[in-house]
């Protein structure tokens, strides 16, 4: 990833992944991704895939984005964009699982 992550690209690079787990369609805006990150998350624990917990992360520091402003949004994007790195492996495995 690089070292500047905005919204777009986190929405850009995750949301479609994000969505299939959750049955929807594809987040927009940040609070419509960290609301969809959540519910990947239990879902993705509830099948036992490791690095769930991960996605709770991302969620919590995407809801924070989404209410914050530069120069603390930027930190709360980057901290959710670590912990979002594994998101389309862990959605492929999940893929073959269902």
């Amino acid at each position: 990833m690089s070292s500047t992550v905005t919204a777009r690209t986190l929405l850009a690079r995750y949301a479609a992944d994000v969505a299939f787990v959750t049955e929807e369609q594809p987040a927009t805006t940040l609070d419509e991704l960290a609301e969809q990150t959540g519910t990947a998350a239990e879902r993705l624990e509830a099948a036992g895939i490791q690095g769930a917990e991960d996605l709770d992360t991302a969620a919590a520091a995407l809801a924070a984005a989404s209410i914050t402003h530069l120069p603390d949004q930027a930190a709360h994007l980057r901290h959710a964009a670590r912990h979002l790195t594994a998101t389309t492996d862990m959605v492929d495995e999940y893929r073959l699982m269902v």
